[in-house]
């Protein structure tokens, strides 16, 4: 088994286009990645292809939360709260490196949405439907113990609060480390590999012609059942299908902004309503924090959506009416991100009103879409899809006739560490980081990043310190950087700075600083031309301007 790198590209592509399939899974986001783990663990022959980088649509753009669904109870959507309270735990016991609970404030005021008897009895049946552990069971508190914990809340009308715990995650990594799995088991997946047409035998839908969006060169993948799993472009795959249905998706906008958290120095995460009865969380994270989210329709996805004036206004002016001596405006905005949801039509519905539940339908041609839904429930997705795929291809497949297995199967990374032994593994990342000449603090992100695949980072250590010399570049980026060539299946810097490390969200000027070195690194890697160079260089940079730039409202 080589390893998962564009370095190998050729090879992968020679297997797409030689093998034939079970599942051609459409999509390489949460959704995608988790079918693609799901069908591969049950004995399917699975191959995954994405457009565009793995996770660069929604699934690198959301709160990064695996949340239990408290907002569903304004919804009554009972069975929606009880499933991703019970899935989110189990997302969190397969990879306790990129999901950690995270204790969540919900301040009550006499003129807000929730009063604190409800919110009290709210957070009871949360904590009841979503099954959540003794230990991280909801508290109330008093106005006094809610301003000892956080001091900058508003004081006037504070009449106590509501803490429970939620998972705070990285949703671009979760989702890679989802995919790696799925290769480790035997997916093949490649990125930057456009669906341009479906293939059809006798009005079935049986493979796909793809485009390559880094060579330019078609091919043909040959599989059993294809699976929709594009996201925002769900209605774009499905209008290459010759049969049609009556199923819609409605887009929404959600944006995030980041601030020093020095601007912002909450001591941990909170969750507030906002004048039009929203809710807006407000999370610290790596010496940051961040803000979000809107909620607006838009007509069309969008490779990269952008940040308007109006998003940032609506965003400071809630985090204004909640923390009144902090002044934040534009100007403390440092980087930014905005995704699109692919949420289910519903008549009369407005954007923070249309269900978060998934939904699965078939087409004439046998063209499986899947749609909706929340990163926290992808496994639970992944599984009612597969076992449709089962009864369609695994009547002559001994092993697909397998029960489901990821309720307990490690992702990548999270193999022979558990919640509970997790701080312990930590530990000994750092005292052999140490020992290799690291500092404490980043043997910690390391190891708290990477879990047991930090094993990989380490062997090649002394490689990593020549190539720190040589491209002068810090060690522990040089160490990131080379893995997620090597293992990741990186193209380009914007791939290594969003998605590999989310630097372009919470050290964009780290980004800016090592920019030019990290091209230089991967040029010679993969030996790109002038061309390729400054192309990347003006994708990187385009990136850049539209995570630091609020767009006017048209």
């Amino acid at each position: 088994m080589v390893d998962f790198s564009n370095l190998y590209r050729k090879l992968f592509v020679d297997q797409l286009r030689t093998i034939h399939f079970d599942v051609l899974v459409v999509g390489g986001g949460i959704t995608g990645a988790g079918i693609a783990l799901d069908a591969v663990s049950r004995g399917l022959k699975v191959a995954l292809v994405d457009m565009q980088d793995f996770a660069a649509g929604t699934s690198s753009r959301s709160t990064k939360l695996v949340h239990g669904g408290l907002r569903y109870l304004k919804q009554l959507e009972w069975r929606l709260v009880k499933e991703v309270g019970k899935e989110r735990t189990i997302v969190y016991h397969n990879g306790p490196h990129v999901t950690r609970p995270e204790k969540m404030l919900l301040p009550i005021y006499q003129d807000g949405t929730f009063g604190k008897i409800t919110t009290s009895f709210g957070l009871k049946v949360y904590d009841y439907l979503a099954g959540v552990a003794k230990q991280e069971r909801r508290k109330m508190l008093s106005a006094e113990e809610t301003l000892h914990i956080e001091p900058l809340l508003k004081r006037d009308g504070l009449k106590g609060s509501g803490l429970y715990v939620e998972y705070r995650t990285n949703d671009a990594r979760l989702t890679v480390e989802v995919l790696k799995k799925a290769v480790e088991l035997g997916a093949i997946a490649l990125n930057y590999t456009k669906v341009e047409s479906l293939l059809y035998r006798s009005g079935k839908i049986n493979g796909a012609t793809v485009v390559d969006q880094i060579s330019g060169k078609s091919y043909d993948i040959h599989a059993q059942t294809v699976v929709n799993a594009a996201g925002p472009w769900v209605d774009d795959v499905r209008r290459l299908d010759i049969s049609t249905d009556v199923k819609t998706l409605r887009l929404t906008k959600g944006v995030h902004i980041v601030v020093d958290h020095a601007r912002l120095p909450i001591n941990q995460a909170l969750y507030f309503d906002t004048p039009d009865s929203r809710m807006v969380f407000a999370i610290p994270r790596d010496n940051k924090t961040y803000i979000g989210t809107t909620d607006t329709f838009v007509d069309n996805p969008t490779q990269t959506p952008k940040m308007t004036v109006d998003d940032c206004l609506y965003l400071l002016q809630a985090t204004s009416r909640v923390f009144p001596s902090i002044k934040l405006n534009l100007s403390d905005i440092e980087s930014s991100w905005a995704g699109i949801r692919p949420l289910i039509y519903e008549v009369g519905k407005g954007p923070s009103e249309i269900s978060r539940k998934d939904e699965i339908w078939q087409s004439e041609s046998g063209l499986l879409s899947v749609a909706g839904g929340k990163l926290t429930g992808y496994r639970k997705m992944a599984e009612n899809v597969v076992n449709i795929l089962i009864k369609k291809t695994g009547r002559n497949n001994k092993k697909a006739n397998w029960p489901c297995r990821t309720r307990e199967l490690a992702i990548s990374g999270g193999e022979d560490i558990t919640p509970k032994n997790f701080a312990d593994f930590v530990e000994r990342g750092i005292r052999q980081g140490i020992e290799l000449g690291l500092s404490a603090n980043i043997a910690k992100e390391l190891t708290s990043t990477y879990g047991t695949n930090i094993n990989k980072i380490y062997a090649k250590f002394e490689s990593y310190q020549r190539k720190s010399r040589a491209y002068q570049l810090p060690i522990d980026l040089v160490a990131r950087l080379d893995y997620a060539i090597m293992d990741e299946m990186t193209v380009s810097p914007l791939d290594f700075f969003n998605r590999r490390t989310s630097m372009l969200f919470f050290n964009i000027c780290e980004v800016e600083k090592n920019k030019k070195a990290v091209l230089n690194y991967m040029s010679t890697i993969f030996n790109w031309s002038e061309q390729d160079f400054k192309k990347y260089e003006q994708e990187l940079n385009d990136a850049i301007i539209v995570a630091t730039t609020a767009i006017e409202d048209s």
